[in-house]
């Protein structure tokens, strides 16, 4: 159970015999894909201190996040006899994008790997794993493809997960969305090696995803490390610096690459000057020291007020990332000592939590509309320290005084109507049961 510090005064203590029948529900559900993910291939994108990994990209950053690397770990999944079921794959999509292109050597693929970011050897930014395909006439020429699909890391399931499951509980057409009949803007906040938005903009095909990163380090080893999409990349200007995607972008991400758009700024400066409504923002901004930003979270920051203001005020969704978990938490919210070097924002969680409460929901808010509705709450992501702080504007509209019980059920049922409608590989309702806080 997550402590509650000053702004966490209320868990929902009938948790634990509601989720367990939730919990056989959702098991029975059918799953579509297999989760290369999950937790129980850690041992392969989580790494161990026997195998250091391959590395292929490592530089010095200029933005505070010390000596930037990526490391390459073999992958168990899919094994060698799936592969020709993705070259089948690759063939059928070239000649759908680009007619004839055959002619110009079919792809073939020569396997898979994770690839994992690291600040100054220590801090695993972000994980990710990555397809190896070339062109079979010119194999010294290879392609990577980041696996969309594919969410290593606990927290990315759980601020989607939990950040979804908020925005379809305020009768946001999410559905439509899906299916690109209507457009969703979305805010990333912070860009590692792209796992997140490239998940987002691949199963919601409405999703227009903005990616603000200052390092323009991390930016290249994403693009040349980790196989993210190149045509994403933003100029200062607005424009994109490549004119037409290559051929073998539009074949491996038949227009998803065109949905993102991935700008090299700071969060402050980028959030203040621009003028797009958005109705989810994720913020996943951590340096190299592992430490969240203040000026993200100070409440008179321009960053705050300037995201007051970019946030849809019917049912806008803000999703944060945060480093602090039940298991380590003292009582009253703060760190215990021994834990104070490996989780240096773990004291400031209630703050944060605060922070963003206050300024999205309360009555500092310059939008009338939304005054006198929404929720914030946390969920603990399991196996690992984080937590996932979600502010919804949306939530309880028509219905000021929803009970706290119907808060959680509402969530529940629409956690379950997300998994099965997005043929998710994992489980929503395991990344919202655990260690669920409303913030007061």
């Amino acid at each position: 159970m997550v402590a509650a510090g000053p702004g966490l005064t209320w868990m929902w203590r009938r948790s634990r015999e509601g989720f367990s029948r939730l919990r056989r529900f959702s098991t029975a559900v059918r799953r579509h894909l297999e989760d290369e993910g999950d937790w129980r291939y850690a041992s392969e994108w989580w790494g161990s201190s026997s195998d250091e990994g391959k590395i292929v990209l490592r530089s010095t950053s200029g933005k505070g996040n010390g000596v930037v690397s990526v490391t390459a770990h073999p992958s168990s999944r899919p094994n060698r006899m799936e592969w020709s079921k993705v070259e089948r794959w690759l063939q059928q999509r070239c000649e759908e994008v680009h007619p004839g292109y055959g002619g110009e050597g079919n792809l073939r693929v020569l396997g898979y790997q994770w690839r994992a970011l690291r600040f100054n050897d220590v801090t695993r930014q972000s994980t990710a794993k990555v397809m190896l395909t070339c062109r079979e006439n010119k194999p010294e020429l290879v392609y990577l493809m980041q696996q969309p699909h594919c969410l290593a890391a606990p927290y990315l399931k759980s601020m989607i997960s939990a950040g979804l499951t908020a925005v379809a509980s305020c009768n946001f057409d999410i559905i439509s969305t899906l299916h690109g009949k209507k457009n969703m803007r979305i805010l990333c906040i912070g860009h590692g090696g792209g796992s997140l938005p490239l998940f987002l903009a691949s199963k919601i095909q409405g999703a227009i995803v903005d990616v603000v990163e200052i390092d323009p380090l991390v930016i290249s080893a994403s693009i040349r490390a980790m196989g993210f999409p190149a045509f994403s990349l933003m100029t200062k200007s607005g424009q994109r610096p490549i004119a037409k995607p290559d051929i073998i972008d539009d074949v491996m991400w038949k227009g998803t690459h065109e949905r993102i758009f991935l700008h090299e700024a700071d969060a402050e400066e980028f959030i203040t000057n621009n003028t797009n409504l958005y109705d989810m923002i994720f913020v996943d901004a951590y340096d190299g020291d592992d430490v969240f930003p203040h000026k993200l979270w100070n409440p008179d920051s321009p960053f705050l007020k300037s995201l007051e203001t970019r946030l849809h005020p019917k049912h806008g969704t803000v999703v944060v990332n945060l480093h602090s978990d039940s298991d380590v938490l003292n009582d009253d919210g703060s760190v215990p000592s021994e834990f104070e070097q490996i989780l240096p924002m773990g004291k400031y969680v209630s703050q944060v939590c605060r922070a963003y409460k206050d300024l999205l929901l309360g009555t500092g808010s310059s939008c009338e509309e939304k005054t006198g509705s929404g929720i914030a709450f946390t969920v603990a992501n399991p196996w690992t320290c984080n937590t996932s702080l979600v502010v919804c504007r949306g939530f309880g509209r028509d219905n000021l005084y929803m009970n706290r019980d119907l808060v959680v059920n509402t969530l529940i049922s629409k956690s379950l109507e997300l998994e099965h409608v997005m043929d998710l590989p994992f489980s929503c309702l395991e990344y919202i049961k655990g260690g669920f806080i409303l913030v007061d």
